[in-house]
């Protein structure tokens, strides 16, 4: 589909409407039935013989480039794989010659200039069209020395940036105790499993020789490395301007036993947190960076630690049936299979289905029964959560572990003792994740200092975990479904919701595209823990979620919302949105309300023949604006639910099940 000028949808994509003509021009709820039936049938039929569901999770270029950039760092290129990622980052580029990092957004400078220094390393030549008007973009908006500091980390590594010109990060940041600002714990998970690594990459410098020189991407080839201003002087940017500079001193003459104690110190936390899998947190970035920086100290491709870390990243790549590989950040079996599970449940197939029982057997085995990174605030807390990926037992997250208990209470499970003690361990461990100030975050408690994102080091997105109201309201819901919605920690909870509410109506959406995110989240946590549909808060979210549907029925929001107040609530309709939209609304008691027939009509006539939906926008958010994903699972699990949700008329309740 086509966004209008006014951000509703235009036309169906060929063959949508004409698949369903016969559901169409059936009653509203029987039409949904019958939408509901197709889209459980291809759900089921995407189940792994293991008991897991997982799509592909799309984001941008960079991964590719950046894969191709550390297989020439490393010397392990091969033609196969670079003619295969060349051909996706090719198909990937706009029109005017840039990249953009999601789907139909604006060309990015950083992703433009990674996409197209990998195309000269698989050959393409400057001269060459699709080349030259990149290039050419580039250097209108400021050429490298305006990309992120990430992106010319990477120029670094083969001479074509300055590595004096970079933002120093020392491996002495490993000695700074827990209770001083700027200690490794005051990172975001993600955050942290990246800059430990590269205080090694910073402490040495390495400089591998480029293959061929990038003066066409400089405004000023003479002069490629320009000086920045300077932030002002009373400013916090100030402040850090200065102690940078402070850290490249100290460079110069560094304490030499404490840089080699605290380069040893990196190693250690690095190599203890490589996963069974190989890989460091589940996720790409972290993973890249480690390799380099074990490699620069001293461990071969050959040792079995780089060996593992090699391998987890080729699992990463998604091969695709033209021949181009597409590189997944990350990828998210638990997540995609407790939502699953819930919608499959939602939508009226039998709580002892054996596809609902053989999901609850894998994601019981995948519960996490040992400390992480997150027993540093709260160490004499029981572990029981579990993280996103297969393997990630380090890094469990609190939204996860709230939607896995969500599933697992839907399901009528041949060992329920079993199912019931995991539940239990899960639900204290989430209860002592909670921040002091009532509300969740995803991966750490209070994880909330407002210095590293100051840092000049810290350009690449969000670096700290503070709580969020998606993640709030997964817990809030989770500890109503067990009957804890007079707790005192969720009555916190929900008093954090209340006061996070925005003028307009709606809630913020941290984990998800955005305040039609946010408001899906909250609105069935009320009504869980009993809430009144009359609620002000509630009506005042219905009225704005009635307020931004589109013209065709449906709900979207684009990514522009994180920075444009103009395009909250605004974008081409799509279905994971338009779900969201539908689950607040039923659970508001909106169930007969035009706004919802329009919206569950929407749902109908744009599900394809094979029982699911085309969602080519980017709904998910890793960090807002600066980093967008595609849940490629979220087209079919959430008009699932929503449209399961309709059709029996009422939100899960264990009552439901037992029924």
């Amino acid at each position: 589909m086509t966004a209008t000028t006014d951000g509703s949808a235009g036309a169906l994509a060929p063959g949508a409407a004409a698949a369903n003509d016969s559901t169409t021009a059936a009653p509203p709820l029987t039409a949904a039935e019958q939408a509901t039936a197709r889209a459980v049938e291809h759900l089921l039929s995407r189940q792994d013989a293991e008991g897991w569901w997982k799509g592909d999770l799309e984001t941008n270029v960079t991964m590719d480039a950046e894969d191709l950039l550390l297989r020439q760092f490393l010397g392990i290129q091969d033609e196969k794989t670079t003619r295969a990622a060349a051909l996706f980052i090719r198909s990937e580029q706009r029109p005017d010659g840039t990249w953009a990092t999601f789907h139909g957004g604006p060309g990015e400078l950083s992703a433009t200039i990674e996409a197209y220094v990998a195309l000269r390393l698989a050959g393409d030549t400057p001269d060459a069209p699709h080349m030259a008007a990149a290039s050419e973009w580039i250097r209108s908006r400021g050429g490298v020395a305006a990309a992120r500091v990430f992106t010319r980390i990477w120029l670094a590594l083969f001479g074509w940036w300055k590595w004096d010109d970079l933002p120093e990060l020392p491996p002495e940041i490993m000695y700074v105790p827990k209770w001083i600002p700027l200690n490794i714990y005051d990172f975001g998970c993600w955050a942290r499993q990246t800059i430990v690594p590269l205080t090694v990459v910073s402490a040495k410098r390495p400089v591998r020789p480029a293959p061929f020189a990038l003066d066409e991407l400089h405004t000023d080839p003479a002069r490629p490395n320009p000086p920045r201003p300077p932030a002002p002087v009373a400013s916090w940017d100030g402040v850090f301007q200065r102690l940078d500079k402070v850290l490249h001193q100290y460079r110069k003459f560094p304490i030499r036993r404490l840089r080699r104690s605290a380069l040893d110190a990196a190693a250690r936390w690095i190599v203890e947190r490589q996963e069974n899998d190989g890989c460091w947190g589940g996720i790409q970035p972290p993973a890249v960076y480690s390799v380099i920086a074990l490699h620069l100290l001293g461990y071969d491709l050959d040792h079995p630690v780089l060996r593992a870390g090699l391998e987890s990243l080729d699992r990463f790549a998604v091969w695709r049936e033209d021949g181009s590989r597409m590189i997944e950040a990350c990828q998210s079996p638990v997540w995609d299979t407790c939502l699953a599970a819930i919608a499959l449940a939602d939508a009226g197939v039998p709580s002892d289905h054996p596809a609902l029982v053989k999901a609850v057997d894998w994601m019981l085995d995948e519960q996490i029964h040992r400390p992480g990174d997150w027993a540093v605030r709260r160490p004499e807390l029981t572990p029981g959560g579990w993280a996103f990926e297969f393997h990630n037992d380090n890094y469990p997250d609190i939204d996860d572990t709230a939607e896995v208990v969500l599933a697992l209470k839907r399901v009528a499970h041949p060992d329920p003792v079993r199912v019931e003690a995991a539940i239990q361990r899960a639900a204290r461990w989430n209860l002592g994740m909670q921040s002091k100030n009532g509300a969740w975050g995803a991966f750490d408690a209070d994880n909330t200092s407002p210095f590293p994102n100051r840092l000049p080091f810290c350009d690449f997105g969000e670096v700290v975990d503070p709580p969020s109201a998606d993640v709030t309201a997964h817990v809030v819901e989770m500890l109503a479904v067990l009957g804890q919605q007079h707790h005192p920690r969720t009555r916190r909870g929900i008093e954090w919701l209340l006061a996070e509410q925005e003028e307009s109506g709606a809630w913020f959406g941290r984990w998800g595209v955005n305040y039609v995110y946010g408001t899906g989240s909250v609105l069935p946590a009320l009504a869980a823990a009993g809430i009144p549909a009359s609620h002000p808060a509630v009506r005042r979210a219905v009225r704005w979620l009635e307020s931004v549907q589109n013209a065709d029925g449906g709900w979207g929001e684009d990514l522009r919302s994180y920075r444009d107040p103009e395009w909250i609530g605004r974008g081409a309709s799509t279905p994971s949105q338009t779900a969201w939209a539908l689950m607040a609304l039923l659970s508001a008691g909106e169930r007969s309300g035009k706004a919802v027939e329009r919206g569950v009509a929407y749902l109908v006539e744009t599900q394809t023949e094979d029982g699911t939906w085309d969602e080519p926008y980017f709904t998910g958010t890793g960090f807002p604006w600066d980093f967008s994903i595609n849940y490629h699972l979220y087209r079919q699990v959430f008009p699932v639910t929503a449209l399961g949700r309709y059709v029996h008329g009422e939100p899960f309740t264990p009552d439901r099940r037992e029924a």
